[in-house]
């Protein structure tokens, strides 16, 4: 019986599991998944390695140029290159210049002192009325009292008194903020474009404070709005090769001397759009100053565009056709140049600041324009990434306009520059340490912060500095030309058309 129930369970036929039935194109969806996650993968590790991947062509090229050196000339590379320290810039402190109320020049004032001079044609006159209206002015600019006498006093001891009042006040405040000795600052840089008379400002700054016979003292001239950086720049090298130094630099520009009393209207532009001041900036490369600094100079980056005949000419100091009066051109093209030397000057900067995946989006749209020729609009990567403050040179509204379009900034961003637009208009190379100071009266400063200054000026250059908060800016601790009405701010401008001329 037993053998035959074992016969009978070998003979059974043995019943598998009925397969699952496939679903209609899983295979081809399961690929695209697959293709997908690899995508997404292979960008990730893309993007990850970004650096890596853009780094390898320079060290093939660094790796060639290192074969052809000799050992002795390797170690002298190496030795003035990596083995000697880099000093570090520090911010240890700013100033910025605010007149008197005498000063005060509102755009009816303004208008009736050009009208007084009897020199403006109406239509001259109702050109610079529609400029003042589209400006961003407030009322409470500032102008020399040579320019608001009857007639016009453009000597040159009142030249001299203008920019001796601006120098010295902001100077002196500078000082007494931060406690040092004129006899203890090494370096010395003034900047002013327009006025360069012998002897030259920065002589009259070491007879005024009685600074040391081996200061190192420099002059920059015709350098326009950007020279601020230019000079922030040069005593940021001249501190490498100076040890325990203080640099001060101080910038400005004057106005009695270069008012423009003629009717072409390319000149009239810059007489409604320049007011007074200055600011004084000193660096310090001290390590024991560290703690009481208030920012470091991360990098600087310089744009010169003086190559091209059109970038060479859009801002320019000639006669008029007319009366052979010398006055300031600015050319239509201007904005247009501003944007390829903003586009230039970004190139080399965002390398240094941004986030790898920006850098590869930007990367990637460079080399197709460039090398294969597509007709794609320039990426613009985005910047507020890097930087939690921006500075933008307040030159005019215009140029604001369209930095805050083309790099895709908020309100909040460009409240600064407009701000020292409106209260204190373009004060030339000094503007930025005013809207600064702006972001310093509002406490948004913290400890860590990035801030980046934009420049421009004639030649045509575009520089930037970057800077990082060494520590939180309080603003009930500061001195500054906002403190006193910080609360009245921010103001509403009125957004109008830019004015064609």
């Amino acid at each position: 019986m037993a053998d035959e129930k074992k016969q009978n369970l070998e003979n059974k036929p043995v019943l598998s599991p009925p397969l699952p039935e496939r679903k209609k194109n899983t295979l081809p969806n399961f690929l695209l998944s697959v293709q997908l996650k690899y995508v997404k993968l292979g960008y990730h590790y893309l993007v990850s390695n970004a650096m890596y991947l853009m780094l390898m062509p320079a060290l093939c090229v660094i790796f060639a140029h290192l074969s052809t050196f000799t050992v002795d000339e390797l170690w002298n590379q190496l030795k003035f290159n990596f083995v000697t320290p880099s000093k570090k810039s520090l911010l240890g402190g700013f100033s910025c210049y605010k007149p008197g109320p005498a000063h005060k020049a509102s755009r009816e004032l303004f208008m009736q002192l050009s009208a007084a001079s009897e020199v403006f044609t109406e239509q001259s006159l109702a050109f610079q009325k529609k400029i003042l209206e589209k400006s961003g002015y407030g009322e409470m600019t500032y102008a020399p009292k040579g320019l608001m006498r009857v007639p016009p006093d453009q000597s040159m001891a009142e030249s001299w008194r203008e920019s001796e009042m601006v120098m010295f006040g902001t100077i002196d405040d500078l000082l007494a903020k931060t406690r040092v000795k004129p006899r203890d600052i090494g370096i010395l840089v003034v900047n002013s474009s327009l006025f360069n008379p012998t002897p030259s400002l920065s002589a009259r700054v070491v007879n005024h404070y009685k600074l040391r016979g081996n200061i190192l003292s420099y002059n920059l001239g015709g350098m326009g709005c950007s020279a601020g950086f230019i000079s922030i720049d040069l005593a940021k090298d001249l501190l490498q090769v100076h040890p325990n130094s203080y640099a001060l630099v101080v910038s400005t520009e004057n106005i009695t001397r270069n008012w423009y009393f003629g009717n072409d209207r390319s000149m009239l532009v810059t007489n409604c759009l320049f007011r007074m001041g200055a600011a004084a900036v000193l660096l310090s490369n001290r390590t024991f100053d560290r703690r009481r600094s208030k920012y470091q100079l991360i990098r600087t980056v310089r744009t010169h565009k003086g190559a091209d005949d059109k970038s060479f000419n859009c801002v320019l100091q000639r006669e008029d056709l007319d009366t052979q009066r010398v006055g300031v051109s600015l050319s239509k093209d201007l904005m247009a140049i501003a944007g390829e030397a903003l586009e230039t000057n970004i190139t080399t900067l965002g390398p240094l600041v941004l986030p790898v995946s920006e850098q590869l989006l930007f990367f990637v749209t460079l080399v197709a324009k460039k090398i294969f020729k597509m007709k794609l609009k320039p990426y613009i990567p985005d910047f507020k990434l890097a930087f939690e403050h921006f500075c933008i040179h307040a030159g005019g509204r215009g140029v604001l306009d369209e930095l805050e379009k083309n790099l895709e900034l908020t309100e909040w961003h460009m409240e600064p520059s407009r701000m020292t637009l409106y209260r204190f208009g373009n004060t030339s190379s000094s503007s930025l340490w005013y809207e600064l100071a702006y972001s310093e009266a509002k406490g948004r400063i913290k400890k860590g912060d990035r801030i980046w200054q934009i420049g421009f000026g004639s030649g045509f250059k575009c520089n930037s500095a970057v800077w990082r908060a060494i520590r939180a800016i309080d603003p009930a601790k500061e001195k500054n030309p906002w403190m006193d009405e910080i609360d009245d701010f921010p103001v509403r401008v009125p957004r109008v058309a830019p004015l064609v001329y």
